[in-house]
């Protein structure tokens, strides 16, 4: 059985964080274990508290899941300050692990900033090198990339933008844009679009955290990143048209509607 790692934060009310990828990595038939960088309590309707996990503690998590059952891939999510990332990044390389899917979680979906300027330089100077793909949004590309997005040219040129201080893949997810859900894979100046349609479901709590575990899911099983990217995306497809409506806010997907 593969083995998949999850760094995130945990989301209480089961829709995002370590809880959506926990499911995710079940679904495709993989061993799910998670390291906890924050516990949040939040729900549909938004977050009322965030603790984070101490360093220290999120290198003794690292530590006791290499040492033992060592993962086959890692998925990093929500990362929130500096000290955590170096501390992150620190373990990866010592425990020299091969394939790492970066989301970068960066802007909510109000808008606002996440990280703080010595955390997002962390993030791009300590865990971008690591990284065999990073996945940021519109918004995020935009963090990244230092321009506005509105279209698909625009997404080819913030990719080009984020290849200059990134060698890995860069997934643009273009679920923010009106008119369609395309994405863009940038690999080594290497364009290849994803098209997907614009599914009517307003419950998308956790789809950027499911979409990355997915991916990690895929290469762990010895994939291309090309077709992991492919299988994820027909999976979150799936699970946004099950349907699942639960909560007063922006729900949850099913994230076993295959099973």
């Amino acid at each position: 059985m593969k083995k998949v790692l999850t760094i995130a934060g945990s989301d209480c009310s089961g829709g995002a964080g370590i809880q959506a990828d926990i499911k995710t990595i079940t679904a495709h038939k993989m061993y799910a274990m998670s390291v906890i960088t924050a516990l949040t309590a939040q729900n549909t309707t938004g977050v009322a508290g965030v603790m984070d996990a101490t360093p220290e503690f999120v290198e003794q998590q690292m530590d006791m899941v290499f040492t033992d059952i060592r993962p086959d891939a890692v998925k990093i999510g929500m990362v929130s300050n500096k000290d955590i990332i170096v501390s992150i990044a620190k373990k990866l390389r010592e425990y020299n692990a091969r394939i790492v899917v970066l989301d970068p979680v960066m802007v909510a979906t109000s808008g606002s900033r996440l990280l703080k300027d010595d955390a997002m330089n962390a993030l791009i100077g300590q865990l971008f090198p690591l990284a065999s793909v990073i996945t940021p949004n519109i918004p995020e590309a935009e963090c990244l990339s230092g321009m506005d997005i509105q279209n698909r040219p625009d997404m080819s040129k913030a990719a080009e933008k984020i290849a200059e201080f990134y060698q890995g893949g860069i997934l643009i997810k273009g679920g923010h844009m009106s008119d369609c859900s395309d994405d863009l894979l940038w690999m080594q100046g290497k364009e290849v679009w994803f098209q997907s349609e614009k599914i009517d479901n307003p419950n998308t709590h956790g789809t950027g955290c499911t979409l990355s575990s997915a991916i990690a899911c895929g290469l762990a099983a010895g994939h291309s990143l090309e077709q992991s990217i492919q299988n994820a995306k027909a999976y979150i497809t799936g699970a946004l048209k099950a349907n699942l409506n639960l909560g007063a806010g922006s729900g949850p997907l099913n994230h076993c509607w295959w099973l």
